[in-house]
């Protein structure tokens, strides 16, 4: 298992964090969502055998969450 933290400006609300939550734990090898509104952080546990970060991260991007 990994673990990213990642920084995304775009987080503002807890609607913003549920949906974060809601798009990467539909996603297959992804463990654990974690998302902090107020420091606008994600920490995502992954498993790199069947989910890379960078897909992680286009993931976030297409739903509006630059990291």
């Amino acid at each position: 298992m990994e673990t990213a933290n990642l920084h995304s400006p775009d987080i503002s609300c807890d609607g913003c964090a549920q949906a974060i939550r809601r798009i990467l734990s539909a996603t297959p090898g992804v463990s654990s969502v974690n998302v902090d509104v107020p420091s606008k952080l994600i920490a995502v546990e992954y498993d790199e055998t069947q989910v890379q970060l960078p897909e992680i991260k286009a993931k976030l991007s297409r739903a509006g969450y630059d990291t």
